[in-house]
């Protein structure tokens, strides 16, 4: 009988949860007298998670929490779920755009899909400043927001001889508790980049800016030699999910950059697009990108207004995401064979 009723209460959690301490002790008292006492900090995610409580308690807890913590409810079932950032700006030196704003704005500006489920499932907005990806958007989320940049890394090549020297520890101290032998810039940086788009030669450091792919880990490696760009905006990737009903799926790019300032228009039109188009052609508990892998990443391109680009592709006819349309094909489907065989000799 003590537990006949054990309602879970989920919480919009603050962008780059942040608390106060006494937030955090009305809460718990309020969850002490209501409630279970038990609560989980966060949920995956991201929600404050209130664990048990009985039926009677629940409209208590509501206006309570509105209105004397002046915090909302998280979202839940087939709607927008709680957006959730990293800490962004506020604290970090790789953050390219606010990710708190924008996780604010669009949590104000979309109340009605937080509350008032209409999709054909869940989905997640993830806000990630970098990308290190703290709040792991791209592995997590319907439609992640990573930041990056468009210019190159910088170089301080006075800094990289110092790690180089031992004057400075690798990876900010954070393996300092062991002795992994001096540093080796070749084998811990050079040969580690995934693109191999570094060069060390003559005791100086170069990038390829064309072949970058923005990891991260020479930047984690070399903090103070290498800090980011200056050209700075975000790239919009859709499509990531749990193993729930189709297996797990990592986030496709879908918008290379768009500049995530003021009141984050490029985006939310990228949103609601994808919104239009997922209610009317998802079919029922489909994720994004269930919808996507059924009808195309081209499909999505076209929705979104985004011309497909070679970079959607990891290689030729593994990933057949992108088809030529007649219309798009010089000659179309019909076009002479002897006049190609003419331009292409065997």
């Amino acid at each position: 009988p003590g537990v006949a009723h054990f309602h879970t209460v989920r919480l919009n959690q603050p962008a780059g949860k942040y608390y106060t301490t006494d937030f955090l002790r009305q809460l718990c008292d309020i969850w002490d007298l209501r409630g279970s006492g038990l609560t989980n900090m966060h949920g995956a995610t991201g929600d404050i998670v209130l664990l048990g409580t009985t039926t009677p308690q629940l409209e208590e807890i509501f206006w309570e929490a509105t209105h004397n913590l002046n915090n909302d409810l998280g979202g839940s079932g087939s709607n927008l779920r709680t957006p959730a950032a990293c800490l962004g700006e506020s604290r970090c030196e790789y953050a390219c755009y606010d990710t708190q704003a924008c996780s604010y704005n669009l949590t104000m500006e979309y109340q009605d899909e937080l509350h008032r489920p209409a999709f054909p499932y869940k989905f997640k907005f993830k806000f990630d400043g970098c990308p290190n990806g703290c709040v792991a958007a791209m592995a997590r989320s319907d439609f992640s927001v990573v930041g990056t940049w468009k210019d190159s890394i910088k170089i301080d090549q006075e800094a990289v001889a110092a790690y180089v020297a031992g004057e400075f520890k690798p990876n900010a101290g954070a393996h300092s508790g062991k002795d992994w032998g001096a540093f080796d810039i070749e084998a811990e940086v050079i040969n580690r980049c995934p693109s191999a788009a570094m060069k060390w030669e003559g005791g100086k450091l170069a990038i390829d800016r064309s072949e970058c792919v923005r990891c991260m880990h020479c930047i984690n490696t070399m903090p103070r030699a290498l800090p980011i760009g200056d050209e700075r905006g975000a790239s919009i990737l859709c499509g990531a999910k749990a193993p729930i009903l189709d297996g797990a799926q990592m986030s496709s790019l879908v918008v290379p950059f768009v500049e995530a300032k003021d009141d984050f228009d490029e985006i939310k039109e990228v949103v609601e697009n994808i919104w239009d188009w997922w209610m009317e052609e998802g079919k029922n508990r489909e994720r994004l990108g269930e919808t996507m892998r059924r009808l195309s990443l081209q499909k999505l391109l076209e929705v979104v207004g985004q011309e497909p680009s070679a970079h959607n592709v990891q290689e030729p006819r593994h990933n057949p995401y992108i088809f030529f349309k007649e219309e798009e094909v010089p000659g179309g489907w019909d076009r002479d064979i002897t006049e190609y065989r003419k331009r292409h000799q065997r």
